[in-house]
C-alpha cells in the first residue's frame, strides 16, 4: 500500500501497466533495429508505423506528419529551431509564460513577448498587435505547465489566419506558423490539430503516464523545419538516429489511454479540485488561488499562502511523505521567483510564497483532504521545521 501522497503530477506521472506491457516485447525478443532489411526488422518497422499512424488518429493527422522524439524539450527546441534557422532575418512570437525550453531556444533569434493578464491568460489584442510584416512563429502553450491557465488556442488560430489573409492580398509571402506546446493538455483536453487550427504541436510521453524521454512533435503537411541531428535520415531526415522503438510504442498506447479516458478523468479531478479550493480557504483564510478558475486544468492546485516561504512548507510536507513542487520542475533548483507568476504580477514576496499541486489518476479525496489538514497544520499552529 502506498505510503506516500504524490502532488506533483504536473511533473511526472508513474507508468501505466499497460504500457509498460506494450513495451515489453521491444527490449528482448522484438530488439531488431527498425531500418535492418531483414524479416523480424521490418515486422518491428512496421510496429514502429502502427504507432506513428495511432498518434496520428488522435491528432487528426496523417502519419508522416508525426515526428517522434526524445521529449518535450526537444520538441519545443526541433520547432523553434526548425522553423527560425531557415528564417533567421524573420522573427517569432512567444507568450511570457511558456515553459524554459520555449523561451531559450526563442532567444537566439529575433523574439517578442507576449503578455499575459493576471490569470496567466493570454491578452489576444496585444499577441495579434505584435505580429508584422517579418513574424514567422507564434508558440504559445495550450495549458500552462505551473498555474494550469488554458490558452485560447481556437482564438489565436483565428485571428492569425485573418493576419495570413492579409498578407496575401499585400503579396508578402512570409509564413505565420503556430507552434503550441501541448504537454500538458493530453490528458484532459483535445487534441485534434484541425480543430485548434494549429501546424506544430508538442506532446511528452512523460507526463501522460508514458515513458520519460519520449515524446512528437506534430509537423503539418507542407511546413518545413531545419533538421536538428544530422545522420542516416530517420524521422523525415528531422531527427537522425536508431528509433527508440519501445518509447514510441509506449507513447502511443499512453495517448490513447489519455484520450480515451480523458472526459471522465477531467470531471472526477475537477470534483477534488473544487473541493480543495474550498476546503484550504476554510482552514487558511489568507490563502489565494493562481491562474484562471473557469480555464484550467481539473488537476492543477496552485495557492499562495501569504507570509510562508515555499522551500519550508515543501520540506515540512515532504517530512509528512507528501511530495509536491513551488514551480516547474525543469527550474526547481532555481533560487528566482517563477517567471510564470512575475508574468501576472505577482511580486517575488508572494512568488516564494506559492505552491504547485497537481493531481493525477491516483489522487483520493483521501489525499486531499490529507494534505489540507497537514497545511492547515503547518500553517496555523506555527510547526516547527526540523532538520
Amino acid at each position: 500500500m502506498q505510503d506516500y501522497i504524490y502532488l506533483d503530477y504536473a511533473a511526472a506521472t508513474p507508468m501505466d501497466s499497460q504500457v509498460i506491457d506494450a513495451m515489453t516485447p521491444f527490449f528482448n525478443h522484438k530488439f531488431f533495429n527498425p531500418s535492418a532489411t531483414y524479416g523480424p526488422a521490418k515486422f518491428v518497422k512496421n510496429d514502429l508505423n502502427n504507432a506513428r499512424k495511432q498518434i496520428a488518429s488522435w491528432l487528426g493527422a496523417k502519419s508522416e506528419e508525426i515526428i517522434f522524439t526524445a521529449g518535450g524539450t526537444e520538441s519545443n527546441n526541433l520547432a523553434i529551431n526548425g522553423v527560425m534557422s531557415l528564417h533567421k532575418t524573420k522573427n517569432i512570437i512567444i507568450s511570457s509564460v511558456e515553459h524554459d525550453s520555449v523561451l531559450y531556444p526563442a532567444k537566439k533569434y529575433v523574439h517578442k513577448v507576449a503578455p499575459v493578464d493576471d490569470k496567466g491568460v493570454i491578452i489576444l489584442d496585444k499577441l495579434l498587435s505584435l505580429v508584422d510584416n517579418n513574424t514567422t512563429l507564434i508558440s504559445v502553450m495550450y495549458a500552462n505547465n505551473e498555474i494550469g491557465s488554458i490558452q485560447p488556442i481556437k482564438d489565436i488560430a483565428l485571428g492569425i489566419n485573418s493576419i495570413k489573409k492579409q498578407r496575401l492580398l499585400s503579396n508578402n509571402l512570409t509564413p505565420l506558423l503556430l507552434h503550441v506546446d501541448a504537454s500538458q493538455a493530453v490528458n484532459y483536453l483535445d487534441i485534434h490539430h484541425a480543430r485548434l487550427g494549429i501546424d506544430l504541436m508538442t506532446l511528452n510521453g512523460g507526463k501522460i503516464y508514458g515513458p520519460k524521454q519520449s515524446g512528437i512533435l506534430f509537423v503539418k503537411s507542407g511546413v518545413s523545419l531545419e533538421p536538428s541531428i544530422l545522420g542516416g535520415g530517420q524521422e523525415k531526415n528531422l531527427r537522425s538516429g536508431t528509433e527508440n522503438v519501445a518509447a514510441s510504442i509506449g507513447l502511443a498506447k499512453a495517448l490513447d489511454i489519455a484520450q480515451s479516458s480523458r472526459k471522465e478523468e477531467h470531471n472526477r479531478l475537477a470534483d477534488l479540485q473544487k473541493h480543495f479550493f474550498k476546503s484550504i480557504a476554510a482552514k487558511i483564510p489568507s490563502v489565494t488561488i493562481n491562474g484562471s478558475i473557469k480555464s484550467r486544468l481539473p488537476n492543477n492546485l496552485h495557492i499562495t499562502i501569504p507570509g510562508a516561504d515555499n522551500e519550508r512548507l515543501l520540506s515540512q510536507l515532504d517530512d509528512r511523505n507528501i511530495y509536491c513542487a513551488a514551480g516547474s520542475a525543469c527550474s526547481a533548483s532555481s533560487v528566482e521567483p517563477s517567471h510564470v507568476l512575475k508574468a501576472m504580477g505577482i511580486g517575488d514576496d508572494l512568488a516564494r510564497s506559492s505552491l504547485r499541486l497537481s493531481m493525477g489518476r491516483q489522487t483520493t479525496k483521501k489525499d486531499i483532504d490529507d494534505t489540507i489538514n497537514a497545511l492547515d497544520e503547518i500553517v496555523n499552529k506555527k510547526v516547527q521545521y526540523e532538520g
